[in-house]
């Protein structure tokens, strides 16, 4: 029987991070939707054939291709960075486990004030000559990732899994944090 855990969180809060590190300390494979999807596209499967074309031409690869690529995955400990986006595909994720018999074992919500969030993601643009992340379009980013998860927290709130995370300090306090929500 598999075990899950989502990282959730605005951009810059850490999580991708975080996430990494729980995967390797732990033995859980950290999924990355977009990681998954070209790793099928380049070994050439049934649904990599199918979703190369979505792809190729820039389109959002569907709910239920993401969810048969993710079925395949849940043998294992995994980790979620980065889905479920949305209230549907939270809806579809959970039939999925319940469907595979994975356990989750919580929705981490790494949480940073808005300010430090643009603070660091205006750093992390000039780290890596992101000219195009100025502040206009990182507020905006914010603005997205608020309308689209809020949703989010509020139904696993409801499911009691939501795990909210102070991310502000140093990684390995946020990462003792992260650890002692999940219990593990």
């Amino acid at each position: 029987m598999g075990e899950a855990v989502i990282f959730l969180g605005p951009p810059g809060a850490g999580k991708g991070t975080q996430a990494a590190r729980l995967a390797e300390e732990l033995s859980f494979k950290k999924l990355s939707t977009g990681d998954i999807l070209r790793d099928h596209v380049a070994r050439g499967t049934p649904l990599g054939q199918q979703v190369k074309p979505i792809m190729d031409r820039g389109d959002l690869v569907p709910d239920e291709l993401i969810l048969a690529l993710i079925r395949e995955e849940l043998a294992d400990r995994v980790i979620l960075d980065g889905f479920p986006r949305t209230l549907p595909q939270a809806e579809a994720l959970d039939r999925l486990l319940a469907e595979t018999g994975t356990r989750l074992l919580g929705v981490v919500l790494v949480e940073v004030p808005e300010e430090e969030l643009v603070r660091r993601l205006l750093r992390r643009a000039e780290l890596e000559g992101r000219s195009d992340d100025n502040e206009e379009t990182i507020r905006r980013r914010l603005e997205v990732y608020r309308e689209k998860t809020e949703p989010l927290v509020h139904y696993y709130e409801k499911k009691g899994v939501l795990r909210r995370v102070d991310g502000l300090g140093t990684p390995e306090e946020v990462y003792a944090r992260i650890r002692a929500a999940l219990g593990i």
